[in-house]
């Protein structure tokens, strides 16, 4: 089970924390543990449970009628495109990649009510054993994105762990 924990020391992550409005990270240990931290991040979309992506619909008919992004679902990419085949600017879901290392991805979806940063990294505590952790940032602009957040963040707080939880899973044979 994801574990709520600080931000990664030396990531990217700790800059995109400064002065944000909310701000969380989660943790997990990877079953893969020889995938990239974009790797691991495609395997999270794939495997988005049914009940996010209702989640996700139901937020851009809503958000809709207020003139903010359909943002689309999740895990709403091509599967069949390799990792190597990702660059910064390409979309994966909801989220546009901004940066890569094996180590450490960084996305992000801007809007007129927030922008909000999403990195995915990596890290080695033990020979062999590599956990990943995913933090959030989100940058409020106006009311709007106050407002927006009052519902969001305490969804946010089940959908990330929930999402992550796929880095744990088996491989299937």
């Amino acid at each position: 089970m994801p574990t709520e924990v600080p931000v990664p020391p030396g990531s990217a992550a700790e800059s995109l924390v400064i002065g944000t409005d909310f701000h969380d990270s989660w943790a997990e240990t990877a079953a893969q543990p020889g995938l990239s931290a974009l790797g691991q991040f495609l395997r999270c979309m794939a495997l988005t449970p049914r009940w996010v992506e209702r989640c996700m619909a139901l937020r851009n008919r809503a958000v809709e009628l207020v003139g903010l992004q359909n943002l689309g679902g999740l895990g709403h990419f091509d599967r069949s495109r390799p990792e190597s085949g990702y660059r910064p600017g390409d979309r994966i879901g909801i989220f546009t990649l901004r940066s890569v290392t094996f180590e450490e991805a960084v996305f992000g979806i801007d809007d007129t009510h927030l922008d909000v940063r999403l990195s995915v990294h990596r890290h080695e505590p033990a020979a062999g054993r590599v956990q990943v952790t995913i933090t959030t940032a989100v940058k409020i602009h106006n009311r709007l994105g106050r407002l927006y957040m009052i519902p969001v963040k305490p969804m946010h707080r089940i959908i990330a762990p929930t999402v992550l939880k796929a880095v744990a899973l088996q491989p299937r044979p």
